[in-house]
């Protein structure tokens, strides 16, 4: 299908997404998405194509755009996979929410206000291979073992970052995307537990930044088989954003297309198969994703 231009002097609203087979969309009018992908060079591997994107974005934007304001295929219609399935590192902030770091205290699980949370352990590494879409499933691995939802939202990096400030973060965010750190509870080391296939569900669209301009402002809204379990504000993280950038860009470089995990509000919970889980993040388009066993 061909798409519609229209004559809008308006600045398009930026969704960004891998679809079918790994092909390159925006979001266009009318609930479709414009394939796009003919924008990068033809020898892009499939499911590179979001880094070649994010690499090549001061080149690529403005042609980017102007398709987000034309019509393509129907979005109902097409099948949407993780929108940015090759970061070279996912990394997390453990127990960075206020009211999640609250709960934590009120079961028992730190002996005071900081042991265990972001001040302490700072940052962990999840496994890129744990990313899923909602094309998938969280697969629960274990009978008798369980395993917990956390919403998020995931911060992707647009711009290589290495000892950056505070104040500079936000100049090296490429976009946000809706995340759930699904982790399996038990003694092992955390990385390990949280770094399952199908650990990391996100998407279905990355959002780009210039349309957030204040993550703070945004909120999270999880609800599993239909009701909400999770509420809550970005702006009650212990380590906001700009921190998270500043804090990991001094142990290690941040590449264009690596996500961070912002950290989860209070709330979290279980899941077995035959769950659903919804995530919500405030300007961003809802992940759904069935629960399923392992095994079967």
């Amino acid at each position: 299908m061909g798409t519609v231009p229209i004559n809008s002097g308006e600045r398009s609203t930026m969704k960004l997404s891998l679809f079918d087979d790994y092909r390159l969309g925006v979001w266009g009018l009318d609930d479709t998405i414009v394939d796009v992908t003919s924008a990068l060079d033809g020898s892009v591997r499939p499911m590179d194509r979001m880094n070649a994107l994010i690499e090549d974005w001061e080149k690529l934007e403005s042609e980017v755009r102007d398709a987000a304001t034309t019509a393509g295929v129907t979005r109902s219609g097409v099948v949407f996979r993780a929108p940015q399935p090759r970061p070279t590192k996912i990394v997390a902030a453990p127990v960075n929410h206020g009211p999640h770091r609250d709960e934590m205290i009120a079961a028992g699980a730190f002996t005071s206000g900081t042991a265990g949370t972001i001040e302490t352990y700072v940052g962990f590494l999840k496994a890129p291979s744990s990313i899923v879409g909602p094309d998938g499933s969280i697969e629960h691995p274990a009978p008798g073992r369980r395993v917990d939802y956390e919403g998020e939202l995931g911060v992707v990096m647009g711009r290589r970052a290495r000892r950056v400030s505070r104040s500079d973060a936000l100049a090296h965010v490429f976009g946000y995307v809706p995340l759930v750190d699904v982790t399996l509870r038990g003694q092992e080391d955390r990385p390990f537990r949280k770094s399952f296939d199908t650990f990391t569900p996100l998407g279905p669209a990355i959002v780009t930044v210039d349309e957030i301009p204040d993550p703070a402002k945004l909120e999270i809204e999880l609800s599993l088989n239909g009701k909400v379990r999770q509420a809550g504000r970005v702006a009650d993280l212990i380590y906001d954003v700009p921190r998270l950038i500043e804090v990991y860009s001094a142990a290690m470089t941040l590449e264009p297309g690596d996500i961070i995990a912002s950290g989860t509000p209070d709330g979290v919970g279980p899941v077995t198969p035959g769950d659903e889980l919804s995530l919500t993040v405030s300007h961003l388009p809802t992940l759904t994703i069935p629960v399923i066993s392992a095994a079967g």
